[in-house]
This record gives structure tokens, C-alpha cells and sequence, in this order.
């Protein structure tokens, strides 16, 4: 079973690349997370391939919470959502453990279709 999880607190954007992912893979099983709390139980059950990581959230920072995952799950990727396109946040986001870095409104729909698509057929 693959698995992704998508942990960003905006529902409606949650909402659009669950869609999105769901549409393009439909044999991918997709989770959500609000905040840190509910990601951390998620990955305690069982650990995704993917994780799609806000860095803002309500509860906790997304890059502490990429470190938190990256510790229990090794091999899942996490690819940063954001807002926030700086030099700093794509280090800081490398620093905690972040496999790539997506920015909200500027990265296309193929930039993470693809993406996907490499963990799947790799």
C-alpha cells in the first residue's frame, strides 16, 4: 500500500491537492493531518511514503515536525508546502530532513505529479 499524507491546516487546500493526488493516482491511499498532533498519530500507525508538509501549522512548526517524522520514519519523503519562497525556509526545510520544497501558487500541478510519480515507480 502507498501512502500519502498530506498535513496542512488549510482545508480547502487540503481539500484540492487530495483531489489532485487522488485523481492522477487512484491507487495511492491518501491521509489527512491538521495539525502536528493529529501527522505525529498518523505516522506512529504506520509510516507514508510521502508526506506533504505545511511549515505553518497551529500547533507546531512543520520543519520541527519533519524532524520529528524523519526520525521514526527514515525513508518516507517530505516535501514542504509553503507560501513562503526564501533561501532560508529551502535550507531550513533541507536542514530538518525535507526532500523537496514546493511553493503554494507557484509550483504547478506536474512539478508534484511528478514527484509522486518518481517514489512510485522507484
Amino acid at each position: 500500500m502507498f501512502l500519502v499524507l498530506l498535513v496542512e491546516d488549510d482545508p480547502i487546500f487540503r481539500k484540492i491537492l487530495k483531489h489532485e493526488l487522488a485523481h492522477w493516482f487512484p491507487s495511492i491511499n491518501i491521509e489527512e493531518a491538521s495539525d502536528g498532533k493529529e501527522a505525529v498519530a498518523k505516522t506512529e500507525a504506520s509510516c507514508p511514503q510521502i508526506v506533504f508538509m505545511d511549515i505553518r501549522l497551529p500547533d507546531e512548526s512543520g520543519l520541527q515536525l519533519t524532524k520529528k517524522i524523519r526520525a521514526k520514519c527514515p525513508g518516507t519523503s517530505i516535501a514542504i508546502l509553503t507560501s513562503h519562497d526564501s533561501p532560508e525556509y529551502r535550507q531550513a526545510a533541507k536542514d530538518c530532513g525535507a526532500s523537496h520544497f514546493f511553493v503554494k501558487g507557484a509550483s504547478d500541478g506536474c512539478e508534484i505529479q511528478s514527484f509522486v510519480k518518481s517514489l512510485l515507480e522507484g
